[in-house]
């Protein structure tokens, strides 16, 4: 039985107000001093169980929702400012770009409202976006003005003190003082994904509840009396904790919906103290012959049956096993759609059914590809891909992964050395932000005798060629491998990063399904090529493969579907070497 919410009792503090936000509201023509009549504020005396949801549009809110719901919560989204005002708690999951995010706040008047809600000591929580839209301004696209209400400035790691960009992934948090809604949190890692931050300074300082580190040490979260705001995701930090709260990200939401819970306070022991790698589990989906959807997984991307009937290999159902992975620890889910399902409307895609489903349980990252481009329907309805794209984020995902149409966009880039704006890739990224595109490279090794034989980048490999060749390059392909086109692997990671990638999921199709282990020559020569996370991908067979990738690559994070689907290798077998290897991850 879900527990009723408790009444909120703020807490005496301060006036939230500084010359920055004053700043602000100047330069917007804001007054926020006072609530007007028509924004008459209603006693805080949060009885019901409802949370104000803060969603203008951009990004993946569908997990907050679910993890609100499933805290025992209904959800109302804001709709006017006097929506805001009226709120017994907000929470705010911005997602996005900053400028575009102060954009539609300003225009639809709600900047005003939300400065007046936060300045009041309301119960607010930012998630992500919704925490750096509370600084004075953010180096993003220009130089742009946010609410002001806490000093500082929003810039863009520095990839040059050798972090990758964007930040991906699962980190530890250092706690700088009581923050309530931490407590539960202790050393475990949560998930974070942004290319740009805040500083801690004497400024902000009174603020800030704790770090994180990350080639220097940033905001990770902040408090003021009913205020909060993290810049990590809470609904994607699924994780066990060691008692009553079975995931340590609900935990985080739990206390702030329950600021009153009687669960004692204090932090859990964890292992957290760096950025983990990552351990990803990929399901292959696609209809049998049935028409049913299934997992399926390919040999060398062959992912039927050697038999008479030559029937789609089948093992098991998308919603079902991503949820079990979910339960065995992995940090991330991907689902990668095998099938055209050009004929459908957008609105009944089945990959779309599947996130809906897996999104209301599952709170890891989920990415999707397949199919992420221009298409026409049966009944003669165009989609743009980044229509396609928002569709995707809106049922579940929080990336959505490119292939063939990204190497038709890096093609046209070296070709004409011309950013034309117009690719899937540049259009999603423009208005999701990098860290939620995802480019998917298919090469297949090819063997040349010298270096010079091609126009491509090549290496010395460490197992030569059928024929002795000590040289090869990696040809990219399209159309599930179907299609050789003529770019290399370094030439297209190098590409798309230029062109608003934030990650590469690096396959081969010469490892896939063999069990041997990843290709650590290509993963070395791409992973050093670019200072945007790399996850190996094709190949592992064993735990012994992901803690080789890790060692001797610079990959971020190892996927594997198969030794996972046969329950070969335990995710967390996988997890338990690479411990006992000292290479961090999260537990």
């Amino acid at each position: 039985m879900m527990e009723a919410p408790p009444l909120v009792s703020p807490t005496k503090t301060p006036p939230l107000r500084s010359a920055s936000s004053l700043l602000f509201l100047r330069k917007h023509s804001l007054n926020c001093r006072r609530p007007s009549r028509s924004f008459a504020v209603r006693a805080s005396a949060a009885t019901d169980s409802v949370v104000t949801l803060l969603d203008y549009g951009a990004g993946n809110v569908r997990s907050v929702r679910n993890a609100i719901r499933r805290l025992g919560f209904k959800v109302r989204d804001v709709q006017t400012p006097k929506d805001i005002l009226n709120a017994n708690r907000l929470i705010f999951p911005g997602v996005g770009a900053f400028a575009a995010a102060m954009d539609v706040l300003s225009k639809n008047g709600l900047a005003e409202a939300l400065c007046e809600y936060i300045e009041n000591d309301r119960p607010f929580l930012g998630i992500c976006l919704g925490l750096q839209l509370l600084f004075e301004s953010s180096e993003e696209k220009g130089q742009v003005s946010g609410l002001g209400l806490i000093p500082g400035v929003v810039g863009r790691f520095d990839s040059s003190n050798g972090v990758r960009v964007p930040h991906i992934g699962w980190n530890a948090l250092q706690i700088k003082k009581d923050s309530s809604i931490l407590d539960d949190v202790g050393a475990h890692h949560v998930y974070f994904v942004h290319s740009y931050r805040a500083m801690p300074s004497d400024e902000n300082k009174e603020w800030v509840s704790s770090t994180c580190n990350y080639g220097d040490n940033f905001i990770a979260s902040v408090r003021r009396g009913n205020v909060h705001a993290v810049q990590f995701h809470p609904e994607k930090s699924g994780g066990k904790i060691a008692f009553a709260l079975s995931h340590v990200g609900l935990s985080i939401l739990r206390r702030f919906l329950y600021p009153n819970s009687p669960l004692e306070k204090k932090p859990t022991e964890g292992k957290g103290s760096k950025l983990a790698k990552r351990v990803i589990a990929c399901l292959d989906v696609r209809t049998n012959d049935k028409g049913d959807l299934v997992v399926t997984k390919g040999d060398q991307y062959d992912v039927r049956e050697h038999t008479k009937e030559n029937e789609v290999r089948e093992l098991g159902k998308p919603v079902e096993l991503a949820g079990q992975y979910y339960t065995d620890g992995a940090d991330e889910v991907s689902f990668l759609n095998i099938t055209g399902f050009r004929d459908f409307p957008l609105g009944d895609l089945p990959m779309l059914k599947v996130l809906r489903y897996a999104s209301e349980n599952v709170f890891v990252p989920l990415t999707v590809g397949g199919g992420i481009r221009d298409f026409t329907d049966a009944t003669g309805r165009h989609y743009s891909s980044l229509e396609v794209a928002s569709e995707y984020f809106r049922c579940g995902a929080d990336k959505i992964s490119i292939g063939s149409d990204a190497v038709y966009a890096a093609e046209e880039y070296l070709r004409t050395g011309v950013k034309s704006g117009k690719s899937s890739l540049e259009q999603i990224s423009r208005v999701y932000g990098n860290q939620a595109v995802v480019v998917s490279i298919d090469p297949r090794r090819v063997y040349v005798k010298n270096q010079n034989d091609v126009k491509f980048k090549t290496i010395r490999v460490t197992n030569p060629g059928p024929n002795d060749e000590e040289y090869a390059w990696y040809q990219c392909t399209v159309s599930g491998g179907r299609e050789g086109r003529p770019i290399g692997a370094y030439e297209l990671a190098k590409a798309v990063e230029e062109l608003g990638a934030g990650e590469i999921l690096l396959n081969c199709i010469d490892c896939d399904g063999q069990g041997k282990g990843f290709d650590i020559d290509l993963v070395k020569l791409i992973s050093d090529a670019v200072t945007i996370p790399v996850i190996a991908s094709s190949g592992a067979g064993a735990v012994e493969h992901f803690s080789e990738v890790f060692t001797k690559t610079n990959a971020s994070a190892a996927l594997a579907a198969g030794i996972f689907h046969r329950k070969e290798v335990p995710i967390r077998s996988v997890k338990e070497h690479l411990l006992k290897e000292g290479i961090e991850v999260r537990i």
